[in-house]
């Protein structure tokens, strides 16, 4: 007992030493790199500074704050963000400071390892098992990435660690400790991505199915109050984002599986695909010679029959279910990686006496050398050598000089230094796409945003139209889409823009930076002094005609901070019949108002370039009337305007106008609503598009506050109470959401879609009781609509009514195929 404690304790020095290894090679690289985060990378780091943010305004004891905390990532869950996040607050933001997680997980993983090897064979498997998670190729690239799943791997061995010491715990407590343990490593798993379950589901149902033959009740206990634990643990996330997380399924799996040319499910392939790349995760090197241990002195293999056989139940379970999977790729399969060092670690521990020790520690020492030439840039021999013992497994550090990224968004916030502002990148390279260029922006306060646009055949000019800034690359596109082309030519052609600068790429290709002459929203330094905001002047045409988009220019003055906290409310209408009228409120620069430690900011002079949407109907002269509401207080007061007047004739020629803003946009889809399924598969397609030119979809916010206050003076208007539902809808405020259509299925009781919007609601808050309510109601105005069978199918579904959810399900089914 003296001799295990001891080998135990000096098994954790060395366990030490190789994570000190590790990490002191893992910095030296990033010391050296000077290379841009990929797509997935740079999203995932945009994703830790949206959480470092939040953090800034932590309210605990908030519920507001928690709900908008759940929803900063409505498909990636949170922890590993978070904890990246209190990195970055520790250490400072960047890339190698957010790097600094996978030093944590490191530890973490090689203690599991460590762990597992002890509760399974000895300390010297567990001490070998840890040294080949450092030497693996996928391991050692992955640590030198910013990506989601070598923290998951982690997370699940530890998750599997805990489970397995449960399994072997014969004291009470102690099974109920480490029960718990395992279920509070679980449910932080799958906070940390949802394929977790892969990985652990075929042991769990293992031991389950195996305590219940045995009759051993209190193990069954147990172990479901640790799963209990577990989904306590991650139910606030997936019960905010469990529709998102659902809908994003198929993108994230079958779209990205057609787009990558993944093996389809009835192939051969799709199920070896993972066997023929194992050797590249683990090198050819580590996984032969522990295999020719195991086959010259398979004889001693029955001494850990048992460990082997658990072992492999979680290796061959997670084999399966990734496999299933029809996306394919060799870092979704990194979790089982540990049970595969374990396998191998043990073989190595068959080599014996002299020879036998120069096999394995040539062997070690070798992967070390390989993993060196893999990542640093040694020249042609290392490569050579590399390539043969382990191949497809290169990850340099780039030592050249450093791409514009930054340089990029300088120029842009030197442009225009008081406004936030979204840039169109067109081209998608690994060096050069919207995900990295959002980083970089992102960590200048967020003050610049990277984008895709054009997209969409049909949505290329309104794209162009829509941003003020755009990004180009000559030379190789990467992947874009087949309309990228033509903005691509209205960018780089058309009057509209003027080249700002340009930079020259290690490629020898150019990389330019496009700006609107006459951009949206302009900011400048306005002499005087004003308390409160003022319209300086109004520029509209004198004549319009009704239903067209129609430019008209706003010049508001005043304090930075209230010009920045504005909301204005805007009624043109007529003065003889104030009833009608069209309302253009927005804030003011569309919200787009940005600072940042500005010290006595002074008188602002804020210009609005834009359009708006006189109704269909409209005709003779209107005027304007504003109204000033900050979007902080309250507060609300009249403006000073100019007189201004126009006048709507059916007849008059059309005036060339910008696109429409945002709110006005958001406010027409909203309209078409009482219309049903055939609106909203428009309304979802174009909120997509315009939610791309404000990523912070700030929009949303304005129009729930102007028509909250709007409402107030005009309960009765049922547009209003649409747009404000939907507002509230897209921003996923539940209750708030409930209410809004509970107004709209008091004006508008007559329609049965209004009672659809209600049930939706309430099933995604998981209330099936009162979604019946509302799906009653509706299926008395009309029982036909297949949308309201397949609802009411989910409620009684929801509430255990099985009978009549597979009457729902039919009818809607009998319904959809008329």
């Amino acid at each position: 007992m003296i001799r295990l404690k001891h080998n135990f304790w000096r098994g954790l020095l060395i366990l030490a030493l190789i994570w000190l290894v590790g990490a002191i090679s893992d910095r030296v690289w990033f010391a050296l790199d000077n290379s841009v985060p990929a797509w997935d990378q740079a999203d995932y780091l945009t994703g830790s500074l949206n959480y470092w943010q939040a953090l800034q305004q932590m309210q605990i004891l908030s519920g507001e704050w928690w709900s908008s905390f759940w929803q900063l990532s409505s498909k990636i869950p949170p922890l590993i963000y978070t904890v990246a996040a209190i990195i970055q607050q520790i250490f400072g933001r960047g890339i190698e400071q957010a790097t600094l997680v996978n030093l944590l997980f490191s530890a973490i993983l090689l203690a599991s390892v460590y762990g597992l090897g002890i509760l399974l064979f000895n300390v010297e498997v567990g001490l070998w098992a840890a040294a080949l998670c450092q030497l693996f190729p996928s391991f050692y690239r992955a640590r030198l990435d910013f990506l989601l799943d070598y923290p998951l791997t982690a997370a699940v061995i530890l998750s599997f660690f805990c489970l397995t010491l449960w399994v072997k715990s014969t004291k009470r407590v102690r099974q109920w400790l480490s029960a718990a343990a395992f279920g509070i490593c679980f449910g932080l798993a799958i906070l940390a991505k949802q394929t977790a379950l892969f990985f652990l589901f075929t042991p769990i149902l293992w031991v389950v199915i195996a305590m219940l033959y045995k009759r051993q009740w209190q193990r069954v206990l147990q172990l479901g109050g640790g799963l209990l634990l577990s989904v306590i643990i991650s139910l606030p996330w997936y019960r905010t984002n469990w529709l998102t997380v659902l809908t994003s399924g198929k993108r994230a799996t079958i779209d990205s599986a057609i787009a990558e040319g993944d093996p389809p499910l009835n192939t051969l392939a799709a199920w070896t695909y993972y066997w023929e790349i194992l050797p590249y995760q683990v090198s050819w090197l580590l996984l032969l010679v522990p295999i020719v241990g195991l086959i010259l002195y398979w004889q001693r293999l029955p001494k850990y029959r048992a460990s082997l056989a658990w072992l492999a139940i979680f290796w061959l379970g997670a084999y399966f279910l990734c496999s299933l999977n029809v996306n394919k790729d060799e870092r979704y399969v990194l979790p089982y990686l540990p049970i595969v060092a374990l396998f191998l670690a043990y073989g190595l521990t068959f080599w014996r006496g002299r020879w036998g020790n120069y096999i394995c520690w040539g062997s070690v020492s070798l992967a070390v050398m390989l993993m060196w030439f893999n990542i640093f840039s040694v020249g042609s021999v290392g490569r050579s050598i590399a390539q043969i013992l382990s191949p497809k497994a290169a990850h340099y550090a780039v030592v050249g000089t450093r791409l514009p990224h930054q340089e990029v968004i300088e120029a842009i916030i030197q442009q225009a230094p008081h406004l936030r502002s979204t840039l169109g990148v067109l081209p998608s390279t690994p060096e050069i796409n919207q995900h990295n260029i959002n980083y970089y922006g992102a960590l200048r306060d967020f003050q610049v945003y990277g984008r895709q646009v054009g997209v969409r055949s049909q949505q290329v000019v309104q794209d162009a139209r829509s941003l003020d800034w755009f990004l180009t690359k000559t030379g190789d596109q990467g992947s874009v889409p087949e309309a990228q082309p033509a903005i691509l030519e209205i960018v780089e052609r058309s009057p509209d823009f003027d080249a700002i600068q340009s930079w020259t790429l290690p490629d020898n290709s150019t990389l330019n930076l496009y700006r609107d002459r006459t951009p949206e929203i302009e900011v400048i330094v306005a002499p005087g002094k004003s308390e409160n905001v003022i319209l300086s002047q109004v520029t509209v045409p004198p004549q319009i005609k009704p239903g067209v988009p129609i430019p008209v220019t706003y010049q508001w003055n005043g304090a930075w901070d209230e010009l920045q906290s504005g909301l204005v409310l805007l009624d043109w209408y007529q003065e003889d019949a104030s009833s009608n009228r069209w309302i253009h409120d927005h804030a003011i620069g569309m919200g787009n108002l940005h600072s940042t430690n500005m010290q006595n900011p002074g008188t602002f002079q804020v210009i609005e370039r834009m359009a708006m949407l006189p109704p269909t109907g409209a005709t003779g002269t209107y005027t304007l009337k504003a109204t000033y509401l900050n979007r902080n207080t309250g507060e609300t007061y009249p403006i000073a305007s100019p007189p201004v007047s126009v006048t709507v004739e059916a007849n008059t020629e059309p005036s060339q106008a910008p696109e429409l803003d945002l709110l006005t946009q958001f406010r027409t889809l909203a309209a078409s609503l009482p219309q049903g399924l055939p609106a909203l598969e428009l309304v979802f397609e174009e909120i997509a598009r315009i939610n791309q030119y404000d990523p912070t979809q700030d929009y949303l916010i304005q129009t729930q506050q102007a028509l909250t206050y709007r409402l107030q003076q005009e309960p009765q208007n049922l547009e209003f109470a649409y747009t404000l539902a939907l507002s509230r809808v897209l921003q996923r405020q539940v209750n708030e959401a409930i209410a809004a259509l509970e107004r709209v299925v008091q004006l508008d009781a007559q329609n049965p879609y209004a009672y659809a919007y209600l049930a939706f609601v309430h099933l995604y808050n998981w209330n099936a009781a009162a979604a019946e309510v509302a799906l009653k109601n509706a299926r008395l105005l009309d029982p036909n609509i297949p949308e309201i069978q397949a609802l009411s199918g989910v409620a009684a579904l929801l509430q255990g009514q099985f009978f009549s959810a597979w009457n729902y399900f039919t009818s809607w089914q009998n319904s959809s195929s008329l």
